[in-house]
């Protein structure tokens, strides 16, 4: 039989790895102070949130996300910071704080390219916001129209910017087929009783989960 302190020694051990496996597949979410959160934001750092309203709420279900809006901060010189969206009914500029309040439960998630961006590809982006600046909100989600929606409007400006390409394009058919849950009778609906399948759009869950950004918060801000 084992000794009575190799018994508790392993016994440790059992509990250790089990609240480590606990952790890992349900970790904690992080919690920071609004304030502290817009201390950390640079030019180009793209920001999400969670709007609580139909149709914002079926594009979260639809991309297996919990994000369905998302902008780019453009300026951090000044009091409150700056974040360029494509916004109902249209694009322009908000402050950071206006736009975290908008989230469900403050929740909000910033991502980063690798290498901060230049001086001149900092000015190229701020142009690129003021370029796209009052267009009217494009409800069909088409990434060819005269119109804008959120993720659209922030990688066509981060392209613009840095030539780097965030989010993935794909038509109503991949992003519907990806998720055979997805609500189409609602989608149906919206499109007046034909889903445009071919139809090209980017969503915010594909832009969140770009592999060539890095994380800098996801949580809730309060």
């Amino acid at each position: 039989m084992l000794s009575k302190s190799i018994t508790v020694h392993l016994l440790a051990i059992l509990i250790s790895f089990s609240i480590g496996i606990c952790s890992a597949e349900q970790p904690r979410d992080k919690i920071i102070n609004k304030a502290e959160l817009e201390k950390k934001l640079e030019v180009g750092d793209v920001i999400f949130i969670r709007v609580s309203t139909p149709p914002f709420t079926e594009i979260a279900d639809t991309t297996s996300s919990w994000t369905n809006h998302v902008g780019v901060v453009i300026d951090v010189s000044g009091i409150d910071t700056t974040i360029a969206e494509s916004r109902f009914p249209l694009s322009g500029n908000t402050t950071f704080s206006k736009f975290v309040n908008r989230s469900d439960k403050g929740r909000v998630a910033v991502t980063r390219l690798p290498a901060p961006l230049t001086a001149a590809q900092q000015k190229k982006l701020r142009i690129a916001a003021e370029a796209r600046s009052g267009i009217y909100y494009d409800t069909g989600f088409n990434l060819h129209s005269h119109k804008q929606f959120c993720s659209r409007y922030v990688r066509e400006i981060v392209t613009e910017a840095t030539n780097i390409n965030i989010g993935e394009v794909e038509t109503f058919a991949v992003l519907l087929k990806n998720n055979p849950n997805a609500n189409q009778i609602f989608w149906k609906s919206w499109f007046f009783g034909s889903i445009p399948w071919e139809r090209e759009t980017v969503t915010p869950a594909s832009e969140l989960r770009d592999k060539k950004m890095h994380t800098v918060f996801d949580g809730h801000a309060v």
